[in-house]
Parts: C-alpha cells; structure tokens; sequence
C-alpha cells in the first residue's frame, strides 16, 4: 500500500516511517524545507530509512512559499500563538493533495501524544480535519526514550540530532489546547484564496 510520510529532520518521524515500511507500505516522503541544513539532513535519513523497505524520492516544499504568508497573516490578527496549529495543518492537508497525486491510501506523522504544543489531544483533532486520507500516527503511544532507542537502533539518531537552525516560526507561547470552532473561524478569516 502507498503512503506519504512528514518527515522532519527530527528523530520522530524518520522512526515512523521506519516501523511503517517494515509493515511492507512503500512511502513517499514530504519535507518542508526550512534551510539547506535541514534538506540535507533529510537526504540522508531518507539513504537510511531506503534499506528498510520501498522509500520512494522524497517530495519537498519550500515552506516559506507554502505557509509563512499564513503565518503573517496569524501575527498581522494578533493570532500568533497558532501558528503551530497552522503549521501541521498545511503540512497534512499538502501532504493529502500529494497523497491523491499519487495514489496513496494514507498520510504516516511521527506524532506522539502531547510531545509538543500541536500533539495534544484537542490540536491533534483540529490538525487531523486537514486530511480526507487516514492518518496513520505509529509513534502516538511511545514515549521520547523508546522512539530515541529505535532512531538509535536504525542508525537515524546520530543524523537526527546534528545541530541545525531553529524553526523560525514558533511562536513564544503556542496554543495547547485548540477549540476546534475558533480554529474553523480563523481559517474562514484568513480564507481569501490563501488556505
């Protein structure tokens, strides 16, 4: 079965796609490009992760031309603390038109419950309205030092955890626990051909 992935440069993701490419799916990656750094990062972790199963070339999105005019426009209302909702919302809902391009059947996140601000409960739901493909998240029920045994295990870790620039959009204080009728309001403000 196809899927696409999100992947980071993180040490999440790369381990959710591993766990799901040794259940035989072949994966198609999506990177949103932030830096140079981060991209290469990324080619590397996919010549890793390729030995585990069929990993097809890695899409990737410039991510200042996908979702920083959201992200203004976020500030420019005084609605910076979601910004991160935003965020994992463009990144699924880009990841499902690529997703229908291609003919896959779901969309595999290395989300892991209420590890950050976009994985609780409340914003995962509001995230998962991006998507009409299920959303297959392996990692939701391991904690940080189990995924890191595995990155380790699957030789992701030492690439995963090179220095890199930080994500230049977070904002101080993001959102953690997002109502899913103020989101849709915000969408609908914001929803001038730009979403």
């Amino acid at each position: 079965m196809k899927a696409v992935a999100l992947l980071s440069s993180g040490i999440d993701s790369p381990v959710a796609i591993y766990l799901m490419l040794r259940k035989g799916m072949e994966i198609t990656p999506v990177h949103f490009r932030q830096s140079d750094k981060k991209e290469s990062k990324v080619l590397e972790l996919c010549k890793v992760l390729s030995k585990y199963g069929k990993l097809n070339e890695p899409v990737i999105v410039d991510a200042y031309e996908e979702q920083a005019p959201i992200f203004s426009q976020l500030i420019e209302i005084g609605k910076a603390k979601w910004i991160c909702l935003f965020c994992k919302y463009t990144m699924l809902r880009k990841a499902c038109r690529i997703g229908h391009k291609i003919g896959a059947k779901a969309i595999i996140t290395g989300d892991s419950l209420g590890q950050v601000a976009s994985q609780t409960l409340d914003n995962l739901l509001i995230i998962s309205t991006a998507s009409d493909l299920p959303i297959l998240r392996p990692l939701i029920g391991l904690d940080k030092e189990e995924i890191v045994r595995i990155a380790k295990e699957i030789g992701t870790f030492e690439i995963s955890i090179e220095q890199e620039e930080p994500c230049p959009f977070v904002p101080r204080y993001p959102i953690v626990r997002g109502s899913l009728g103020e989101f849709l309001k915000l969408e609908i403000l914001m929803n001038k051909g730009t979403l």
